[in-house]
């Protein structure tokens, strides 16, 4: 394993068990799952340009919009979270109430 592979694949894996072990407020799991879709998107853009095709290089693109819709989706919940319970503490959360 490269060092590059390493410094990507340890990123991806701190950002997971910091989602995993870290989740008391809504915006740190946001933070979280973000902080992995950017080691993919950089991870995804250098195994295109390692490979020199151009029908590689469209991904990296796709999956960096989908990544801006899930944080704009996520802070919309963030926001109305925060409205409505008065904190973004997720054990205060209840999904099962209306």
């Amino acid at each position: 394993m490269t060092p590059i592979h390493f410094a990507f694949s340890s990123t991806f894996i701190l950002g997971l068990t910091g989602l995993a072990f870290h989740r008391h407020h809504l915006l740190s799991a946001l933070l979280c799952l973000e902080g992995m879709m950017l080691s993919l998107f950089i991870a995804l853009s250098l195994w295109a340009l390692q490979l020199n095709s151009t029908s590689l290089s469209a991904s990296p693109i796709l999956l960096l919009a989908f990544s801006a819709c899930e944080a704009s989706a996520g802070l919309a919940l963030l926001v109305a979270t925060a409205r409505t319970h008065g904190t973004d503490r997720l054990q205060n959360l209840n999904l099962l109430q209306c």
